[in-house]
């Protein structure tokens, strides 16, 4: 069945209000003209946001939007790390992508997947081929977290989506004291019906993920070409209420900066954010910002009006981390390790070892892949020299999946990350699972780094009076039990 005939009606006007959707440009205009830069009232909206884990306003986000002050700008980056190690304490979650097919039936005019991109050596994987790419991430780099990439096509639709889904959870491999396997499965895909997306709910998908590239309804209609599915503005911005109304418990926003103002999409996703509180009592679970990259057969990225420039970009990051502080915040391996390393004390998740081909974790080859994948990477490190790095500069690694399957998702999750309750389990967890990485995967000096580091946190973990002498003692016995060989065992 074509992607078009799955729409809707009622997956989009039952939400309208008066006819009007949640995205109201003239407000965002306005809002970004009016705003000054007042160094009191910007440490009041700070405080606000160290204070409640509460959405900003509006225009509270709008006066921070318009800091320029490096002194003020410095104040605001260590308040947003702040706000992180309040409520997600000093982990960062890794994950990979794994592109499953580049069949698309859409034109966007910056993407190598779009369809009159001739260049493009289209593929779709089998369920043999999934499983092999699962072996290879989750029992010789290490993975315990995927994010499945799908263009949107007739044939990568629902239905395969699910299987790949339960194809990966099926993957297990043994490894040098334990086992490997990918624990959670994350889905970037097309919007869908509400009917597709509890397809994929009962095959154990965890986050949805549907980005809506530019909130500016001009420039999206420029760059998604009409007649193709995705040039549906609306069918798009509300994937994420049929998502929540199919029973999905966790859904990710984004949008590729570097379309339209940075400033204006930045007010955006906090208007989606808010949009999605108001309707469901749930934000979204992450938030990704992705700056457009060169893709194969097309011109569009480098000669954008609206780049970001570095400093921007680590001000979008702040901002976006004190306007919606219970989110995740992902950055990702588009950007350079220095980059990363800018923003990471602000950030949650990052990928590693990753490859954005189609076959590219299980397959040979280094000449073609640049026609079989979406755009160019700025950080292809492993992933040991990921963990490694970030070891040395005081963050843990985090391959814990607990709290999802334990529950902890959806509006529980919400109040736990808003109260800063999250981060006590996140802290044990992160400890275990590390743990078990450095035992099954970890080379020598990553090893030695992830040691002087586990330790520290152990000692933090037991001295600290957050934890009562259950937990604590709970915590060195599963610690024992993991070095002897368990696997996932979790608060």
């Amino acid at each position: 069945m074509p992607a078009t005939e799955t729409k809707q009606p009622d997956g989009i006007t039952k939400y309208l209000n008066n006819g009007r959707d949640f995205i109201d440009e003239d407000a965002i205009e306005l809002c970004l003209k009016k705003a000054k830069a007042d160094p009191a009232r910007v440490r009041e909206i700070i405080s606000k946001a160290l204070a409640s884990c509460e959405t900003l306003e509006p225009g509270e986000t709008a006066t921070l939007l318009s800091v320029e002050d490096p002194l003020l700008l410095e104040e605001m980056y260590a308040a947003a790390a702040l706000v992180k190690k309040k409520v997600y304490d000093n982990r960062v979650v890794t994950f990979a992508p794994l592109y499953c097919a580049n069949l698309c039936e859409n034109n966007c005019l910056y993407c190598g997947f779009r369809k009159d991109n001739t260049s493009e050596i289209r593929r779709k994987l089998s369920m043999d081929e999934i499983r092999k790419e699962t072996e290879v991430l989750a029992g010789v780099i290490g993975h315990k977290r995927l994010v499945v990439v799908f263009g949107e096509s007739r044939a990568t639709g629902a239905d395969y989506i699910a299987e790949s889904i339960r194809t990966i959870y099926s993957v297990k491999v043994k490894t040098r004291k334990g086992f490997g396997q990918i624990r959670r499965v994350n889905v970037n895909a097309a919007p869908m019906s509400v009917e597709d997306l509890k397809k994929l709910k009962t095959a154990g998908i965890g986050t949805f993920q549907v980005f809506q590239e530019t909130y500016h309804r001009k420039t999206y209609a420029d760059i998604h070409p009409g007649g193709t599915p995705k040039s549906d503005f609306r069918w798009r911005l509300y994937a994420m209420h049929r998502a929540f109304e199919a029973g999905i418990d966790d859904v990710a926003l984004g949008a590729l900066f570097g379309l339209y103002n940075w400033k204006f999409e930045v007010m955006a996703l906090l208007a989606h954010a808010k949009e999605l509180e108001k309707t469901f009592g749930i934000g979204p679970h992450t938030i990704s910002f992705p700056r457009i990259e060169d893709a194969a057969g097309t011109d569009f990225n480098r000669k954008s009006a609206h780049r970001v420039s570095d400093r921007d970009f680590k001000k979008l990051v702040a901002v976006l981390r004190l306007s919606v502080p219970y989110a995740g915040m992902l950055v990702t391996a588009r950007e350079k390790p220095e980059i990363i390393r800018d923003v990471i004390p602000m950030c949650t998740q990052r990928d590693a070892s990753s490859r954005i081909g189609i076959g590219a974790y299980s397959d040979r080859y280094s000449a073609q892949e640049a026609k079989r994948q979406q755009f160019m990477l700025g950080d292809t490190r492993s992933l040991d020299e990921v963990i490694g790095e970030l070891a040395a500069l005081g963050h843990i690694t985090s391959f814990c999946t607990s709290g999802y399957r334990c529950g902890r998702t959806g509006d529980h999750i919400m109040k736990m990350l808003k109260s800063g309750k999250e981060g006590r389990f996140c802290k044990l967890n992160a400890i275990l699972t590390f743990r078990e990485w450095l035992d099954d995967f970890a080379s020598p000096a990553t090893q030695a780094a992830g040691e002087k580091l586990i330790l520290r946190e152990i000692k933090e973990a037991l001295n600290s009076e957050t934890y009562n002498l259950e937990m604590r003692t709970k915590l060195t016995g599963y610690y024992n039990r993991i070095k002897s060989g368990e696997r996932d065992l979790c608060f």
